[in-house]
């Protein structure tokens, strides 16, 4: 029998509302749903290929452990204790810092990924914890942290309202947004545009989202931040700054007017590649319009002034005073945040707490450089790493140098992995626990709904029940149970119940909290029967910012209530939250903290040093989404493809036709070139997560489109010194046509 069902997208940060059709147990198609409240029926191919992801025949369905060196099929029984075992023994000989976690970007996509990690790197009390953050959005991290107190205060361009959008470092059309949840990217911009508005995208490439625009300015890749600095530098000099209502909750400005005196248009036009007179210009318009809002993203946070380029970005928005208004860069309020609780000072945000034991790269959000990771395992001593725990991740793909990570884990003592994939990463474990299919799986997007440009609240609990194993939860709970001590047979609901009994003791005991002096025992009780995480969900969202406050607020939001709005609750556009949200030590926005300041001054004393050779950038596909969906036929082909992207006169000149030789500090590839006017001459683009040719995985479709590793090209030396984030656009590399020789140094990628 056909059945229909709701569920959340979990394939991208747009989070659009799907309508599974079921037959027979079975999902057989996805269509967008036109009553969700945030989506309203829009959907890419990844959310039409729903069906496709959750019926990969290449998907594991039970557990592998390595025995005699060869992983093979077990029960789950078996392949717990093998886990506990093998984690047993390392704990007991170095103890739990000695074990490395690295979380990959999907677990920003699932419940249990965001729920039950962090009692796991708890539970081990380790520092070694990697993550793909320091391969994308570390920078912002840091400077939202910097400026406002908090690393995860996120600002987002209202695309509903604004008048004038500048889209830095990002392809929107194609990524459907990222740090800044907006299903149906493109209409919004295009209805930006119909409503008399300017969208102005500055980018190496002329991407689909730069060929919508208004106005494309084309600089030299990680010339981001000096570009930025310029339009900084007109504001000031032509006395076309104005804070608006922030300005009594400002500290800093005059050292940022200070800063920007060396960047004026005339002095970073060369160096960024861009007229002088566009820069001025840009900076006059911003100023002008109505409303405004500049975003960036992936290309100004992937180089090496990253965090700077981050952080100017929302100075910019501050100085034309477009920060926290309709219309321009507003702060979401998701529905798992806390309730509001006034103005006061906070701890504020440091980096550096620790360091990594080689290199010695310093901490940032709990997190170090996942380019430091083979090191840290390579390395005797004090501290090495002598097992690895990876959660829905493959940095053998994704991290600079994956044939030095290939090597370095398959010396570790023992390694775990929960992931549904046999992959180029989990292929060394002795472990893996594969979680269900998203169809029985559960959603609510605790990280994304941080990130949306409409304040939402949408649950989707499981579409198709469990027909063996356990839970994605589960499997993670018993991970920490043994961590705990408790032991990987005993009931993983302990765990949500903990979790639940310490968030409550603690929310009683604070006097601003909605549920201060209340009884344990009492709001415990009050919480939805059913499994641990919609219990939590529950708790969170009933301590939240929309929330009953357990009864206080009788219409406020509780899981049964979301549970009653299957297509979401819509909880109305952006509105300003400052200066409640603010917790620097100060209770301002500090507009240049010291870390900033010092790394300007770096970025000021490289604009005399331009590198004349070619330099290498991303590329985002609408079909794909980093390493891990090449295996379904559906989003094979097309434009999804693994190839260099070179300017026609640059191919003439070089003799480069139909494939070519790249260099670069990390090794060098054989690569199909893709001829084309759409990127600026010196530039070179190859897309990320591809090279699904090793040996020992299990992904077929993958296999025989396997592309290249742009990421063997970089060695991983040059980082983002303060957030640690690996520099993976604008590197200098080598490019040559390919001779007789050159065949065979690697496998030239298919597509």
């Amino acid at each position: 029998m056909t059945e229909s069902a709701l569920r959340i997208c979990p394939l991208c940060e747009a989070t659009c509302g799907l309508t599974l059709t079921i037959d027979d147990g079975r999902v057989v198609g996805a269509r967008g749903d036109h009553d969700d409240v945030f989506s309203a029926g829009y959907i890419c191919p990844k959310g039409a290929s729903f069906a496709e992801l959750d019926n990969d025949p290449d998907r594991l369905t039970a557990p592998l452990v390595r025995r005699n060196g060869t992983l093979t099929e077990a029960t789950w029984d078996e392949a717990f204790d093998a886990a506990a075992a093998g984690l047993s023994a390392v704990l007991s000989a170095h103890g739990g810092a000695s074990v490395g976690v690295y979380l990959g970007n999907p677990n920003a996509h699932t419940m249990a990924g965001a729920l039950y990690p962090p009692l796991i790197i708890r539970g081990l009390g380790t520092h070694q914890v990697y993550s793909a953050s320091t391969l994308d959005q570390m920078p912002k991290h840091v400077a939202l942290g910097l400026m406002f107190g908090s690393p995860v205060a996120f600002t987002v361009p209202d695309l509903d309202r604004t008048d004038y959008l500048v889209i830095i470092g990002a392809n929107p059309l194609v990524s459907n947004g990222s740090l800044a949840t907006a299903a149906d990217f493109g209409g919004k911009l295009r209805s930006l545009r119909k409503r008399g508005g300017k969208l102005v995208v500055i980018d190496p490439a002329r991407t689909r989202t730069a060929a919508l625009a208004d106005q494309h300015l084309a600089p030299r890749p990680g010339t981001d931040a000096a570009l930025l600095f310029a339009v900084v530098h007109i504001l000031f000099d032509e006395d076309l700054v104005n804070l608006g209502a922030l300005a009594d909750y400002i500290t800093g400005l005059d050292e940022v007017r200070e800063l920007a005196r060396d960047f004026s248009p005339q002095t970073v036009a060369e160096y960024c590649g861009v007229g002088a007179d566009e820069i001025r210009t840009l900076a006059r318009e911003l100023a002008a319009a109505p409303t405004a809002a500049v975003y960036g993203r992936m290309g100004t946070s992937t180089v090496e002034f990253g965090t700077v380029g981050s952080w100017l970005v929302d100075v910019v928005n501050i100085l034309t005073g477009n920060l926290d208004r309709a219309g321009g860069a507003m702060f979401p309020l998701s529905p798992v945040a806390p309730a509001p609780r006034g103005r006061k000072p906070g701890r504020g945000f440091r980096i550096g707490r620790w360091h990594s034991r080689v290199s010695g790269r310093p901490e940032a959000l709990s997190e170090l450089p996942v380019a430091v990771l083979s090191e840290e395992i390579e390395t005797p001593g004090d501290g090495q790493i002598k097992a690895m725990i990876t959660i829905a991740g493959n940095p053998v793909l994704s991290a600079p140098d994956g044939q030095r990570l290939d090597r370095a884990l398959a010396g570790v003592d023992f390694m775990l992995s929960v992931d549904p994939y046999l992959n180029e990463t989990t292929r060394h474990a002795d472990v893996i626990l594969p979680p269900p299919p998203p169809s029985r799986s559960p959603h609510f997007d605790f990280a994304l709904n941080n990130l949306a440009v409409r304040n939402n609240a949408r649950y989707s609990p499981p579409v198709l029940a469990l027909t063996e194993g356990p839970d994605e939860a589960e499997i993670l709970s018993r991970i920490a149970l043994v961590l705990y001590g408790v032991g990987v047979d005993a009931d993983p609901a302990l765990v949500d119940e903990q979790v639940i009994s310490t968030t409550l003791a603690k929310a009683s005991a604070d006097v601003d909290s909605p549920v201060s002096g209340r009884p344990v025992d009492e709001l415990t009780a009050m919480l939805a029967d059913g499994p641990g995480y919609e219990r939590r969900l529950d708790m969170m969202l009933r301590l939240g910012a929309y929330g009953d406050g357990f009864g206080a607020k009788p219409d406020g939001l509780t899981l049964k209530r979301l549970k009653a709005a299957p297509h979401g609750i819509d909880l109305g556009p952006l509105q300003p939250r400052l200066p409640d949200l603010l917790r620097t030590p100060s209770g301002l926005i500090e507009l240049a903290p010291p870390p900033l300041v010092a790394d300007a001054a770096r970025l000021r004393d490289s604009l005399g040093h331009r590198s004349e050779g070619f330099v290498l950038i991303g590329r985002r596909h609408l079909r794909s989404n980093n390493s891990w969906m090449h295996n379904l036929p559906a989003l094979v082909g097309g434009t999804n493809r693994c190839t260099l992207q070179i300017h026609p006169d640059d191919a003439a000149e070089l003799g480069v036709s139909d494939t070519a030789l790249l260099k670069g500090a990390g090794g060098e590839l054989v690569v199909p070139v893709e001829i084309t006017e759409n990127i600026r001459r010196g530039v070179l683009s190859l897309p990320h997560g591809w090279g699904h040719d090793r040996d020992g995985t299990g992904q077929t479709l993958a296999a025989g489109h396997p592309g290249v590793n742009v990421n063997q090209l970089n060695d991983g030396s040059v980082l983002d010194p303060l957030s640690g984030n690996a520099v993976l656009n604008g590197i200098p590399v080598i490019i040559e046509p390919v001779g007789i020789e050159s065949v065979g140094i690697e496998s030239v990628g298919t597509a």
